[in-house]
C-alpha cells in the first residue's frame, strides 16, 4: 500500500525543513481536503517515501471499511458481555481475540500513514513526525487500552478466572472505537455516489439500535447485582432468571429498553428497587433527546425531499391568486402555469443555476460543449471565426419554455434574440385584430434577430410550439463582438442578407422594412464574394458604409427645406442606409424623391459637413 521513489533530495527553493516530496504534495491538496473523493487517489497518484501509506489509498479504504464492520460488532459485545458474563468467558471469547487482533494490525499501520499538516497543507511523509504525532495524540493510549484483552492475560498469569465484573467494564472501553463509524457515515455523506437519504436514515437506525441495546444490556446488569433477585424488574417476572437461557434475558431487556424508549409503558416490566428507578429516570430523560434527535433529522430529511413540491405548489398558487385578483385572460394565466410548473420539472436542467457558483472560465467550457455546435450550424454564424464563437457563446444562457408560450411579442422592444437548441416555435403576427400563422422554426434555426440587427420593434411574434429549449444571445453582447470582429461581422451581414432574400412572401408582407430593404439590395446587386471566404462583400452601384465596419447606419432623408412642412408637395421622408459617398447619398435620394438635389442640409438648416458623424435615425434634406 505504498508507492517508492527515489531518495529525497532538498530542493534550493524549498522550504527550510520540506522535502521536494511534500513541496510536489502541493498539488494534491484539493483532492486531499476532500475525503468524499478520496478514492480517485490511488497508488501511483502520490509521491510518498518508501513504506508510507497514503491516507486516501483505495486499499487502505477498504481495510477501514472491514474495521467498521468488527466495530460494530465491538458495539454490541462489549454491552452485552458485561450484563451475561457466560457470553464472555465463552462462546464470544475466541471473536473478541480475533477482532483484538485486526485492531493491534490497524495500531502498527498507523505508524505508517501519512497525515496532513493542517498548517502548509502538505502530506507529511516522514516517519518519526507520523510515530510522534500519533504517540502524543490522545488517540494512541485509548487504542492501546481498547485493544488488550484484560481477561485473557489475567488468565494465562493467574491460572485462574478473575470473579466480579472489572473485565466487563473494561471491555468497555471497546466503545472508543465507535468515532470509526462516526468518520465512515461522515465519509458517505459526502460521497455523492451514495443517496444522502438513506446514508443519513441508516445511521440514525444504527443510533437508535445502539442506544436501546445498551440500555437493556445496562438494565439486565443492575437486576444481576441486586442482592434480592425477586425485587428486581425482571425477576419479579421470571424467577431464577440468572440460571435461564441469555436469550430469554436478553429478549426482556429489549422488551423493556423498545417499550421505554418509545414512551409507550405497558408497566408489565417496571423498576422495582430504587436503583432501577434512577437509571430509568436518566434513561428518560435520554430518550427525550434521542427521541427529538430522531424526530428532527427525519423531518428534515423528508421535508428537503418534498421542499421542491412544495415550492412549486406555493408558487401555482401564487400565480393563480394573482391572475385571479387583476383578471387576466384565460390565454395568459395558461401561460404563467405553464411557466411556473416547467421551471420547477426543469429545474436540474438550468444551466443557470447549476453553474452560477463556477468560475467564469469553466462555466465557459460548459456552454461551449452544450451549444457551440448548435451556434456553427445557424446561418447567420455560418463562416465565421473560432474566436467569435467562442467569445459569443461564453455569455449565452439557455432557457426551457412550454408549449404555447410567447418568447418574443410583436412590437416589443429587442434585446435579445434567441437560437432553438430542441423543439420548435412557431411565426405569428396579428393583422386587424386576428392572429396569422406565418411559419414553423426548428433547430438550429433563429428568431428575434431582424429587430436587433435592425434596432427595430419586433415585427412578429413567436411562440413554442412544443417544449422548447433556447439559447438567449444579448444584443448589446452581440454588438460588442461585432465592433471588435470586423470581419466576421461582415460575414455575418452577408449571412443576414442573403438569409433575408430566402424569406417568404407573406413573411415579407408583415415587415414593410425589410421589403424595402430587398428592393434597394435587388436594384444595388449587393452579393457576396465567396472566392474570399466571406472576407468582404463585392458591391455594385452604391456601396453602403458600416457603422465600426460592420452594419450600415441608418437615417431618415427628406425631399423638401428642412423649414418647410413635413409633408409638403406629398412628399414624405424615407429611411435609408448611409451610403459610402456623398455622391451615393444624392443618387439615392433622386431614386426616392424622382429629382436630383444639390445641397444636403441638417434639421436646423445648416450645411451638413461630415458624413461620418451621422448617427442612427438621424434626418437629412436634400434640395
Amino acid at each position: 500500500m505504498s508507492s517508492t521513489r527515489s531518495p529525497v533530495t532538498r530542493s534550493p527553493a524549498s522550504p527550510r525543513g520540506q522535502s521536494s516530496g511534500e513541496i510536489r504534495n502541493i498539488a494534491s491538496v484539493s483532492s486531499s481536503l476532500l475525503p468524499a473523493f478520496g478514492t480517485v487517489m490511488g497508488e501511483g497518484t502520490l509521491k510518498l517515501k518508501k513504506l508510507v501509506i497514503a491516507p486516501y489509498d483505495r486499499r487502505y479504504r477498504i481495510w477501514q471499511t472491514f474495521l467498521v464492520i468488527l466495530v460494530v460488532y465491538s458495539a454490541w459485545s462489549s454491552p452485552f458481555e458485561l450484563a451475561f458474563k457466560k457470553a464472555a468467558s465463552g462462546g464470544l471469547l475466541p471473536v473478541d481475540l480475533l477482532v483484538d487482533a485486526f485492531f493491534a494490525i490497524d495500531i502498527l499501520l498507523t505508524f505508517f500513514v501519512a497525515y496532513l499538516d493542517k498548517t502548509t497543507y502538505l502530506l507529511i511523509d516522514h516517519h518519526n513526525k507520523i510515530a510522534f504525532r500519533y504517540v502524543t495524540h490522545l488517540g494512541f493510549p485509548m487504542d492501546v487500552a481498547s485493544t488488550i484483552p484484560f481477561q485473557p492475560i489475567y488468565q494465562f498469569f493467574n491460572g485462574k478466572k478473575q470473579e466480579g465484573d472489572i473485565f466487563g467494564f473494561l471491555n468497555l472501553l471497546r466503545l472508543w472505537r465507535l468515532r470509526r463509524v462516526s468518520k465512515f457515515f461522515s465519509r458517505l455523506e459526502k460521497d455523492i455516489r451514495f443517496s444522502y437519504f438513506w446514508t443519513r436514515f441508516c445511521k440514525l437506525v444504527c443510533v437508535t439500535l445502539f442506544a436501546v441495546h445498551s440500555a437493556g444490556c445496562f438494565y439486565y446488569w443492575l437486576a444481576t447485582h441486586y442482592h434480592t433477585a425477586e425485587n428486581t424488574w425482571i425477576g419479579s417476572n421470571v424467577t431464577s432468571f440468572q440460571e435461564r437461557s441469555i436469550s430469554l434475558g436478553y429478549t426482556y431487556s429489549m422488551y423493556w429498553s423498545v417499550v421505554t424508549l418509545t414512551t409507550v409503558g405497558y408497566g408489565d416490566l417496571h423498576a422495582h428497587n430504587t436503583g432501577e428507578k434512577v437509571f430509568a429516570i436518566f434513561y428518560m430523560l435520554f430518550n427525550i433527546g434521542l427521541t427529538a434527535y430522531l424526530i428532527g433529522n427525519m423531518t428534515n430529511l423528508v421535508v428537503h425531499s418534498v421542499a421542491r413540491t412544495f415550492a412549486m405548489r406555493d408558487a401555482i398558487n401564487e400565480t393563480l391568486r394573482y391572475a385571479r385578483k387583476n383578471r387576466l385572460p384565460e390565454g395568459i394565466k395558461e401561460q404563467m402555469l405553464a411557466h411556473s410548473t416547467l421551471r420547477f420539472k426543469t429545474a436540474e436542467l438550468q444551466q443557470e443555476e447549476v453553474v452560477e457558483d463556477l468560475p467564469k472560465a469553466i462555466r465557459s467550457s460548459i456552454a461551449r460543449h452544450l451549444f457551440h455546435t448548435t451556434l456553427q450550424n445557424t446561418y447567420l454564424f455560418k463562416g465565421v471565426s473560432e474566436d467569435f464563437l467562442v467569445q459569443l457563446v461564453s455569455e449565452i444562457k439557455a432557457e426551457y419554455f412550454p408549449p404555447k408560450v410567447d418568447i418574443v411579442i410583436q412590437n416589443e422592444i429587442p434585446t435579445d434574440f434567441y437560437i432553438i437548441v430542441s423543439g420548435a416555435v412557431e411565426v405569428v403576427t396579428y393583422k386587424n385584430g386576428t392572429e396569422q400563422f406565418l411559419s414553423k422554426l426548428e433547430s438550429p434555426e433563429l428568431f428575434g434577430e431582424i429587430g436587433v440587427i435592425f434596432n427595430t420593434p419586433q415585427p412578429v411574434t413567436v411562440r413554442s410550439k412544443r417544449l422548447s429549449q433556447v439559447v438567449r444571445i444579448s444584443h448589446h453582447h452581440f454588438k460588442q463582438l461585432l465592433q471588435l470582429f470586423n470581419t466576421d461581422g461582415k460575414i455575418i451581414l452577408s449571412n443576414f442578407l442573403q438569409h433575408l432574400k430566402g424569406i417568404e412572401k407573406e413573411e415579407l408582407q408583415e415587415i414593410p422594412l425589410i421589403s424595402e430593404l430587398l428592393s434597394d439590395l435587388n436594384s444595388e446587386e449587393v452579393s457576396v464574394n465567396t472566392e474570399q471566404n466571406h472576407e468582404g462583400l463585392r458591391q455594385e452601384g452604391t456601396r453602403i458604409r458600416r457603422v465600426s465596419g460592420t452594419f450600415p447606419t441608418r437615417i431618415i432623408i427628406h425631399g423638401h427645406h428642412p423649414h418647410d412642412k413635413p409633408n409638403e408637395g406629398g412628399i414624405a421622408g424615407k429611411l435609408i442606409h448611409l451610403p459610402e459617398s456623398v455622391e451615393g447619398l444624392l443618387t439615392t435620394a433622386e431614386k426616392k424623391f424622382g429629382k436630383r438635389g444639390s445641397k444636403i442640409l441638417m434639421a436646423d438648416g445648416s450645411q451638413w459637413k461630415d458624413l461620418g458623424a451621422l448617427q442612427e435615425n438621424d434626418h437629412l434634406y436634400i434640395v
